[in-house]
């Protein structure tokens, strides 16, 4: 009988099922696209019942395009979003609908536990700065503004958590998801009641699911949800991880020499070490699912997240030549202009920020004469300039490493790619598959089946280069000037954002 394993990608807009080969092989992807809800500002949701169903659909999609029997399937694994929050009541329903991490209604409480102390306090046990869409501040919000549905909430899950106990029937929560969260003591690698007592949330300590690891078979496909996909009853589900974790995975960045890059809502800049990392300035140090091994990260919800609203929105209406994306069109456009043609500064801030909670998106610079074209490039820049201000926050920490590995949406685009590798200086290697989600978490369900001994053993099986953007030196200086105004523009701009 033929072997392969499935992941089950889901991220802040898209849920995707990809098979693959003991060897690493895409066999068969499918994708569903979930509406995001935003009936207040700063909300950011999705409707469980819908969510889930994507999910299923995705697998059942995957089968029949494969032509892969459920019982070759021999273990899968989930990924998704890390933080926001899933709640779920005794009964198994939701208490309320799916809250996706670029929420931001609880920022005040950010604010408040900076500016009192607490996130200071916490941080020697959480190792991560506090944010609005941790599930930390969000419970705190439900406990003041919606205490109902704290009360009726018997689980607290993350997204692909939530995804497993739907499919098993089994509650867990996996480590590398929770040492991400705020909700763990990552010092002791426990859950602490005191921890949460901080934050006003000490009740909330029974709401949080029994701790797993990635490679841990964290249950079994039931028989209901077999009846409906294909799958076969009792397949294993393993841990799995959160996506930004699985993203390292699945380039090979599983040891420190490698940077790894992810560029799709949110900006993901990361490397794993054996030595964590504890700094006030440092967005998160969560565990990985290599034991011993933490992943020192960089992030904030300021990248290619930005082209898909101007794609949507500005160019909705535009009139494409039979056969051309408007994918394909920006990067045309981009192309088009030079470097050093322009100096229009893109803050990428549409969903969120790394400078300033109450920041906005801005395009600076602007004059008559300028096109689309133009503006698209400066809107390519400001992505990746975000990605380049993590960076350097890393590299007090670290060499500059020799290569870096890039996921997300932006491999798609070649012309992007080598833009990061300019702006950066430093070669990107993209590998093959673009789902890394999915082949991460498919890594992991083949540790947790004994098909692979460790990470190490799995990622030189099914993880191969595709191409390689080396830097061009000639655009550091034009790169370097344009980066400085990026930041002199963000500095001039902060005693400004409260009054928006």
């Amino acid at each position: 009988m033929k072997k392969y394993l499935m992941g089950l990608d889901n991220g802040g807009t898209m849920v995707k099922a990809a098979l693959y080969d003991l060897e690493g092989h895409e066999v068969a992807l499918a994708s569903r696209k979930v509406e995001m809800l935003r009936s207040l500002p700063g909300h950011t949701e999705r409707d469980c019942d819908v969510f889930f169903n994507a999910n299923i659909e995705v697998i059942k999609e995957v089968l029949e395009k494969s032509g892969v029997k459920g019982e070759e399937v021999i273990g899968m694994a989930i990924t998704g979003h890390g933080n926001g929050v899933y709640l779920v009541k005794e009964d198994g329903s939701t208490a309320c609908n799916g809250i996706i991490s670029t929420d931001s209604r609880a920022k005040d409480y950010v604010e408040m536990w900076y500016e009192d102390g607490t996130a200071e306090k916490v941080l020697p046990f959480t190792m991560q700065s506090v944010w609005a869409g941790q599930p930390i501040p969000i419970l705190r919000w439900f406990k003041d503004n919606d205490k109902k549905v704290l009360d009726d909430t018997k689980w607290v899950f993350s997204c692909k958590d939530y995804v497993r106990f739907r499919l098993t029937g089994e509650a867990y929560g996996e480590i590398t998801d929770m040492s991400g969260s705020g909700l763990m003591n990552v010092k002791e690698a426990r859950y602490d009641a005191d921890l949460l007592k901080e934050f006003g949330l000490q009740e909330c300590i029974d709401k949080l699911p029994p701790l797993k690891s990635s490679e841990d078979i964290c249950g079994y496909i039931t028989k209901e949800i077999a009846d409906i996909t294909g799958l076969k009853e009792g397949t294993p589900v393993a841990g799995g991880s959160m996506d930004t974790h699985v993203s390292a995975i699945a380039t090979g960045a599983v040891e420190k020499d490698k940077l790894c890059i992810v560029a799709g809502t949110w900006s993901i800049n990361e490397y794993v070490d054996t030595v964590p990392v504890i700094d006030k300035d440092l967005f998160m140090t969560s565990f990985f699912p290599i034991d011993g091994h933490y992943l020192i990260m960089e992030a904030s919800p300021t990248s290619a997240s930005n082209l898909e609203w101007y794609l949507s929105e500005i160019m909705k209406d535009i009139k494409l030549e039979e056969g051309t994306s408007i994918y394909e069109l920006s990067n045309e456009l981009v192309q088009s202009v030079e470097a050093d043609e322009a100096n229009i500064i893109f803050l990428p801030f549409l969903y969120g920020t790394n400078v300033d909670a109450n920041a906005k998106a801005s395009f600076i610079g602007l004059n008559g004469w300028h096109t689309r074209a133009h503006v698209l490039r400066a809107l390519y820049e400001g992505v990746v300039f975000s990605h380049r201000s993590h960076i350097d926050k890393l590299l007090k920490y670290r060499d500059k490493p020799q290569v870096a590995r890039i996921a997300g949406g932006v491999v798609n685009s070649k012309v992007w790619v080598q833009m990061f590798a300019d702006i950066l200086q430093i070669p990107i290697e993209v590998v093959k598959t673009k789902e890394l989600g999915a082949l991460g978490s498919a890594i992991c369900a083949g540790i947790a089946v004994g098909e692979f001994e460790s990470f190490k053993e799995a990622t030189d099986k099914m993880v191969e280069v595709d191409y390689v953007c080396k830097p061009d030196p000639s655009k550091k200086d034009i790169y370097d000037k344009k980066y400085d105004l990026y930041k002199k523009i963000i500095e001039a701009l902060d005693p400004i954002w409260k009054e928006f």
